[in-house]
């Protein structure tokens, strides 16, 4: 009770210097403004960064606005050995690679990663939503696929990234596990360190590097020894009840 009491007075106190500094209107708008971002971080549309906990589930993510030259080789293991994976792309990578980017949609989900890769969080609400519209625009005329999950650039996802993905219809996704692996790193250091952490509902960021094609035969091979069944983000959302809305 002593806590609530103190809490209200450093509200009110907060209040009062707010609207002597900034006048009614504004310290009025402020708080909208600031209601507005709690709601969205408290939404349905917060930014998911694992997967259920119950089930043996993981979901290999590839970040994608350059290392094509990376891309046939992970393709081709992840096909050799029948694992989902959800490709993050670009809006101007599938402008200059309709064709690489065609094949990643044959055979694995696809969603986006904005158009030009700019930072998010320093973006407002509608620079945002032009970002995510003209890579969805590009992604879906490229490969006839409309995406419905949204991979930020930089894993900025402050309140106008949330709001804008919220107004496009997508779903914000981050990541449980991250290797770093767009530093250049050996394979066998890239697959450890995705061993050693995997958990039930992982969400793993990766990139097309020449280290994570070396080490994703290992990764998959120690990983489904263990019981781990690759999955895309969609059907880890569909698991935990909540995936998005097909279009």
């Amino acid at each position: 009770m002593a806590y609530v009491v103190l809490r209200l007075g450093l509200i009110v106190r907060y209040l009062v210097v707010m609207v002597l500094s900034i006048g009614i209107p504004a310290a009025v708008g402020y708080l909208a403004s600031s209601r507005d971002a709690d709601a969205v971080m408290t939404a349905a549309t917060s930014p998911v960064y694992h997967g259920p906990s119950e089930k043996r589930l993981i979901a290999l993510t590839f970040n994608v606005y350059w290392g094509e030259e990376h891309l046939s080789k992970i393709l081709r293991c992840l096909r050799e050995n029948k694992a989902e994976a959800t490709f993050f792309l670009g809006g101007q990578w599938v402008e200059k690679f309709p064709d690489l980017a065609r094949d990643i949609g044959r055979d694995f989900e696809v969603g986006s990663h904005g158009y030009a890769h700019r930072h998010p969080d320093q973006l407002s609400v509608a620079e945002n939503l032009a970002e995510i519209n003209r890579s969805e625009a590009v992604i879906q005329s490229t490969l006839s696929k409309r995406p419905r999950l949204f991979a930020p650039p930089y894993g900025e996802c402050g309140a106008s990234v949330l709001r804008a993905a919220d107004k496009a219809g997508y779903r914000v996704i981050m990541w449980s596990i991250d290797p770093v692996d767009w530093q250049p790193q050996p394979g066998p250091v890239i697959s450890n360190k995705i061993i050693s952490r995997a958990h039930n509902g992982a969400i793993v960021l990766l990139h097309p590097t020449a280290g994570t094609a070396e080490a994703l035969p290992a990764i998959i091979k120690n990983l489904a020894g263990r019981g781990f069944e690759f999955v895309t983000v969609s059907q880890l959302l569909a698991d935990r009840g909540d995936a998005p809305d097909a279009p």
